[in-house]
């Protein structure tokens, strides 16, 4: 790491609270997704509705844990695209809940999620350039956002 302790706790607290506001939004449009989830006609491997909550939490400390390590590997050009790149995945990823669930706009939903797994990769790439843990730490959420994927699919050709 080359962040000094000061740096290291500054971005720890940016990217913990910017890591917090995406799951803060992602649970608010999710109000009532246990009930329109329970409604839809989703394929036999779908997950239970109590595996998203406990998901989520483990993936959004990793993705924290991720930029924080990336931010921390040094300053530089590869810095600023890196994370100019985790924050688009923060938006989309933001995005896709109210998509889903709020608006019900299931079919657009698919669209910004299959855009969210490409950022993610690019992501995940620029991250291992930088730090090959923080790399690693986001290949959870890829794998659980491309069956996020699939499933959505599914239930857009379900519904």
């Amino acid at each position: 790491m080359r962040c000094t302790v000061r740096e290291a706790v500054v971005a720890a607290a940016v990217i913990i609270a910017a890591v917090a506001v995406v799951a803060v939004v992602g649970s608010l449009a999710a109000a009532s997704s246990a009930e329109q989830y329970a409604l839809l006609q989703r394929p036999s491997w779908a997950p239970p509705p109590w595996l998203f909550g406990p998901m989520w939490t483990v993936l959004y400390i990793l993705m924290a844990v991720a930029g924080w390590r990336a931010w921390c590997a040094g300053p530089g050009r590869s810095r600023s695209t890196a994370m100019s790149w985790f924050a688009a995945n923060l938006v989309l990823n933001a995005a896709w809940t109210p998509l889903f669930f709020a608006t019900g706009q299931r079919t657009a939903a698919l669209f910004e999620i299959v855009l969210l797994d490409i950022v993610i990769v690019v992501t995940a790439v620029l991250f291992w350039r930088r730090d090959r843990l923080a790399g690693v730490l986001l290949l959870p959420y890829l794998a659980w956002t491309l069956f996020a994927t699939v499933l959505n699919g599914a239930i857009v050709a379900l519904n």
